[in-house]
């Protein structure tokens, strides 16, 4: 893994991804900062950090189009998969390079909470605290593009598609609000997302079994309880994809002050599935 680590991180840099990556980050951050902190008095650094997680949509698709398009493209990804380095190894050799590139402007962006105690009060935990999941979100989301880019060999199509998702993903609350709060609007709900489950299933497993087995049961399961007690579905869509919102436990962090473990826990099972879902279909390509 450090030498597949070494060299993802070593082509960050040898040509302008990284750098952009963190140039831009950076000025947008001290753009806030100077705004928000050294004009207007503000205390707490989370508000410039809020006010720059639109970036991500931008700078992480450029981060992760190419981290598995590209070799894909170019066919060196055969000599990934039939190298003696097991996919795990590779998935996070090339995880960890654009985790590093992220952390760079998240370590200089430590600076500024201290930079405010030197001009007067500052609340130091609340704002380490924020840059944590800052981090942490930023890693959610180059492990979701990085399972968008293993998915196809085109780097503007991994771009474009991670993107979109990264823009669903950031106005989640408003779409989550629209959902009907019904009983049988949230049975029709989940019967959809089921089907989304079983055909993402399917693709990675692709084991018909399963995928018929998971789906029969989750139906038998569905329409068992709505038909048993109704009222149980009452507002259980809107409820259930909103626990799933990102920027909740990050608003946590930035406006409300509130160390929000369950939040951090949500984004560390997120990079694990998503890193664990890049695995499989990179092992499913390597056995085909």
């Amino acid at each position: 893994m450090k030498a597949i680590y070494k060299r993802e991180l070593q082509s960050y840099f040898n040509s302008m991804t990284g750098w952009i990556f963190i140039a831009v980050l950076m000025a947008f951050i001290g753009i806030y900062f100077m705004a928000y902190n050294l004009m207007n008095g503000s205390a707490y650094f989370s508000y410039a950090l809020s006010a720059v997680l639109f970036l991500f949509m931008v700078l992480v698709p450029l981060l992760t189009m190419r981290s598995m398009a590209e070799e894909r493209h170019s066919r060196t990804d055969q000599l990934l998969l039939t190298s003696p380095a097991s996919i795990t190894t590779v998935v996070m050799g090339k995880y960890l390079a654009m985790m590093t590139v992220l952390l760079i402007p998240v370590l200089v962006s430590c600076l500024c909470p201290l930079i405010i105690k030197l001009n007067g009060s500052a609340f130091l935990l609340a704002d380490y605290g924020t840059l944590l999941a800052f981090f942490l979100l930023g890693g959610v989301q180059i492990a979701l593009g990085l399972l968008i880019s293993a998915l196809t060999e085109s780097q503007l199509i991994a771009a474009v598609g991670t993107f979109s998702i990264l823009l669903v993903l950031y106005l989640w609350d408003g779409l989550v609000s629209f959902l009907p709060t019904s009983a049988s609007g949230s049975l029709a709900g989940l019967l959809v997302l089921l089907v989304v489950v079983c055909f993402l299933l399917d693709a990675l497993s692709s084991n018909w079994k399963i995928t018929a087995g998971v789906g029969g049961a989750g139906i038998v399961a569905l329409l068992g309880t709505y038909f048993y007690d109704s009222s149980k579905f009452d507002s259980l869509m809107p409820d259930l994809l909103g626990s799933f919102s990102l920027t909740d436990a990050f608003t946590a962090f930035a406006m409300d002050h509130v160390f929000d473990l369950r939040g951090l826990l949500l984004y560390l099972s997120l990079i694990a599935l998503l890193l664990f879902l890049t695995c499989q279909v990179l092992q499913k390509r390597r056995w085909n």
